[in-house]
């Protein structure tokens, strides 16, 4: 998991850092897990623009991902390393015993060639999936469910992972990525080991260009606009627009957006590092 850095030869490589791709085996995708992915350009059913800054963008393939893990009493061996353009991290191709393929998302660590298992009295190891209530304590875990048997929900970007402190009861404790701590039910699955491409966090893009290959337009500051588009908009020269807030006016620094009536604040032990 290493970055390229590139030399100033233009300007759009002066700072550039990107990805070595050194961990990818396979660069065509397992055409049976790909379906289509119809880009909107921020746009709903009538046409008109629900989402602001986002249009263009490379043509892409949606992957089918397994978050869900439940072939149990199959061992699976993986066959590819690929990348996803759709996330951060890397994706693995699994292969089961009965010949079902299957992609997976990929835990530093993994190999081509190595077995992989999920589902009770399943071995701890990297790329395995088990209970919650089956994996030691202190083990780093990622792809984790919140509610059982609806698929992986938290700890599935590059580089992150969530470890198990405690169990109480029918919960286990879980210290995610956030600083959050939190209870899950013990029947909720995870994968052991941390997400791939963890060096994701030390890329940078160096020029415009690459964000519109992503489909990422150009965001206007609220200071810089009218006071009629803006709540921060208006005033002579270089004003700086009042107290931070959105453009429906919701404060942005500080201020507490999670209604206090959520039913699940009760699993909710501490709260992110702010």
């Amino acid at each position: 998991m290493a970055v390229r850095k590139f030399k100033p030869v233009t300007p759009g490589q002066r700072g550039k850092i990107i990805s070595a791709f050194d961990d990818i085996t396979c660069t065509t995708p397992e055409k049976s897990l790909l379906r289509p992915l119809k880009k909107t350009g921020g746009r709903n059913f009538q046409g008109k623009m629900t989402m602001r800054y986002i249009g263009g963008g490379h043509k892409r393939m949606y992957r089918v991902i397994d978050f869900l893990r439940n072939k149990d009493n199959y061992t699976a061996t993986v066959k590819t390393i690929e990348y996803d353009p759709n996330r951060s991290a890397r994706i693995a191709l699994v292969v089961y015993g009965d010949g079902e393929k299957r992609y997976i998302i990929a835990p530093n660590g993994l190999k081509v060639g190595q077995t992989i298992a999920s589902g009770p009295g399943v071995a701890p190891e990297t790329g395995n999936t088990l209970l919650l209530s089956e994996i030691p304590l202190g083990t780093l875990v990622h792809n984790i469910e919140l509610y059982p048997g609806r698929g992986a929900a938290m700890a599935r970007s590059a580089g992150t992972y969530a470890q198990l402190t405690a169990r109480e009861g029918n919960h286990a404790i879980l210290r995610l990525p956030s600083g959050e701590t939190r209870m899950v039910l013990v029947t909720c699955r995870a994968t052991v080991g941390v997400v791939s491409n963890s060096d994701h966090n030390l890329e940078y893009s160096g020029k415009a260009g690459r964000s519109r290959w992503l489909g990422r337009r150009p965001r206007n500051r609220g200071v810089v606009m009218n006071p009629v588009d803006h709540p921060m908009g208006g005033g002579e020269g270089r004003a700086s627009g009042g107290h931070p807030r959105s453009r429906k006016g919701i404060p942005a620094k500080g201020y507490k957006t999670r209604n206090p009536k959520n039913p699940t604040n009760k699993f909710i032990l501490e709260r992110r590092k702010k």
